[in-house]
């Protein structure tokens, strides 16, 4: 199956070092959003308690809020979760004379206020020690994930691939979690499950597109370069379209229709697959094309034999 009849002859390299400054302006920002405003880390990585309430109509978030307050919660998030009945209510941790049976009744009393026949349906704890935890263990595994793709690529193709490879990888994460610290939307665990499947998705989307480079070298060889990555391109674009838009509408629909629990995750998902289309084009290729990759890349390397001594 085929979008494009014809591959197209498109010149995606001539653009590549304007993407270089675009990208740049991604990472930049993305850095200073994060310094700036920061990411709205869950109680998975800061601790504390969760509460999902059911109200029998429409939750009134504002009464909900002041009805917290008011027993002694003034660092209280509440919010819908997933229809207007549902409410999520985030707390900090729990004080060291404060046992989770105790809060749960606090919380109930306080909700039972604004609706008598509200139902709370969860009660989450998580200690501050595990949510430390859990940031380093998602730190480390960004991390080794990066390394091993750069010792994949580098084995499978050349240094140079890897590199432009590694680059790529790192780019879209950067514009994932740059998105999540403008918009303010809560990132837990499913948000980084989202970002390590992009990393991935990116990984694969550039290796199908290097695979394509390299059976193009020995074909035209006297050609510079620059066309075959060019070419290499526009013949996986077809694929490249297709998987794309399958995989968006699936995504799309997760984020519409999957409630505020997947909202994060799907969001994370749409903005990694639209920045890994960007990235496998302009930026795994381009700095693999700038770094000086040729046919002899791809070439095994010469031996010689053994010269004979000398009678």
């Amino acid at each position: 199956m085929e979008i494009l009849h014809k591959v197209p002859r498109i010149r995606f390299m001539a653009q590549r070092k304007i993407c270089y400054v675009i990208s740049a302006l991604i990472v930049v920002g993305s850095l200073a959003a994060e310094a700036v405003n920061g990411l709205n880390l869950a109680v998975d990585f800061t601790g504390g308690v969760v509460v999902e309430a059911s109200f029998s109509g429409t939750a009134d978030l504002d009464r909900t809020r002041a009805a917290l307050h008011s027993a002694g919660y003034s660092e209280v998030q509440v919010q819908n979760f997933g229809s207007s009945r549902d409410v999520l209510v985030r707390l900090p941790p729990l004080g060291a004379n404060e046992s989770a049976n105790t809060l749960t009744q606090k919380i109930s009393a306080a909700l039972g206020s604004v609706d008598s026949s509200v139902q709370l349906r969860r009660t989450e704890v998580v200690g501050p020690q595990v949510g430390k935890e859990l940031m380093v263990k998602g730190a480390t595994a960004l991390g080794i994930t990066a390394l091993l793709i750069l010792l994949y690529i580098a084995v499978r193709f050349r240094w140079k691939f890897g590199i432009g490879a590694v680059l790529a990888t790192l780019h879209d994460p950067f514009v994932v979690v740059g998105v999540f610290a403008i918009t303010g939307m809560t990132f837990d665990l499913t948000v980084l499950a989202a970002v390590l499947a992009v990393i991935g998705y990116s990984i694969n989307e550039t290796v199908v597109v290097f695979d394509r480079v390299r059976e193009l070298f020995p074909q035209m060889r006297k050609s510079e370069p620059l066309e075959v990555f060019d070419r290499a391109i526009n013949e996986t674009l077809s694929r490249t379209l297709i998987t794309k838009f399958a995989t968006l509408i699936v995504v799309v629909a997760l984020y519409a229709f999957g409630g505020e629990a997947l909202r994060g995750f799907g969001l994370a998902l749409i903005v990694g697959i639209l920045a890994v289309t960007y990235s496998s084009i302009w930026i795994a290729s381009g700095v693999a094309l700038d770094l000086g990759s040729s046919h002899r890349d791809l070439m095994p390397s010469e031996r010689r034999a053994p010269v004979d001594d000398l009678p």
